[in-house]
């Protein structure tokens, strides 16, 4: 975990993951049960339960333009998974069936066993506490503090103050803002911000956290901290799904990378970086 407030540049940070040693190993070198798959390089089926599961998705706008095409992809409990792609590759509009924000013209798309398109409205509030999601700008309320902001993640959600402190403080711990508990977003720096808006995705215990370009805003060693917490949260064996555009880090911690391009998922790999064979 690298310590808050280091001295060490992010190319310094970036050179030592890329050594021999970081390196990530293959899924059989982890335990993965051994099979054919065409959906990574490995050649290895991993029989852990699906999250995420979207099957021959394709989303389709009134103007007759494909944002997503024939999507296939699954994403199972306690993945770590990078979504890159270029603007307008469809990143944006795969997070929003996911929240179901919009539904598939055509296919079918899964969160956690539910059908998203066939999910009746009143229920869509309780499917969408399974997700957790963290935004390039934050999204914090002005006028709440920081311990308001997590809080009311829950207080939407009917869940009673009895449950709700607990859980605030516990979430808050785990990205290190106790301290700042009382403080409003105005008086926080851009990484402050974005762990509140981490620990707001986290209070309801989401199967998921979804995070869309969480350090496009940040400098380049506060990016890195953001980083550092979602691995933490993704080892306590939530599953994260992130889009983003930062080559360097997606390069330097080969997780899996699914990358689109003009709506079309053309790789899916194990221990990838940012750009096919980087």
């Amino acid at each position: 975990m690298l310590p808050a407030g280091t001295g060490a540049s992010l190319s310094t940070i970036l050179t030592a993951l890329r050594s021999p040693d970081a390196r990530l190993k293959s899924p059989a070198d982890n335990g993965y049960p051994a099979g054919l798959s065409a959906a990574n390089g490995y050649g290895f089926v991993d029989t852990r339960r699906p999250v995420l599961v979207l099957n021959d998705v394709t989303k389709t706008y009134p103007n007759g333009r494909d944002a997503l095409k024939d999507v296939d992809l699954v994403v199972p409990e306690g993945d770590f998974v990078f979504l890159v792609g270029a603007s307008g590759a469809g990143k944006s509009t795969l997070m929003k069936l996911l929240i179901r924000d919009e539904l598939a013209t055509q296919g079918t798309v899964l969160l956690d066993g539910d059908d998203m398109a066939r999910l009746p409205r009143r229920k869509v509030p309780m499917v969408r506490r399974k997700i957790g999601i963290v935004f390039q700008d934050f999204k914090l309320l002005p006028t709440k503090t920081v311990r308001e902001n997590v809080a009311f993640a829950l207080e939407v959600t009917g869940t009673s103050r009895r449950r709700i402190r607990p859980a605030v403080e516990r979430a808050l711990a785990l990205v290190g803002l106790t301290a700042q508990a009382e403080q409003y977003p105005k008086q926080l720096s851009g990484g402050e911000q974005q762990r509140t808006a981490i620990a707001r995705a986290l209070v309801h215990d989401p199967k998921i956290v979804i995070a869309d370009e969480p350090t496009g805003n940040l400098d380049p060693l506060i990016s890195w901290e953001i980083l550092q917490l979602l691995l933490r949260i993704n080892e306590l064996g939530v599953t994260v799904l992130m889009a983003t555009h930062d080559a360097d880090i997606v390069t330097a911690l080969r997780k899996r990378v699914v990358a689109l391009e003009e709506g079309r998922v053309i790789r899916d790999e194990i221990g990838g970086g940012y750009h096919r064979g980087g």
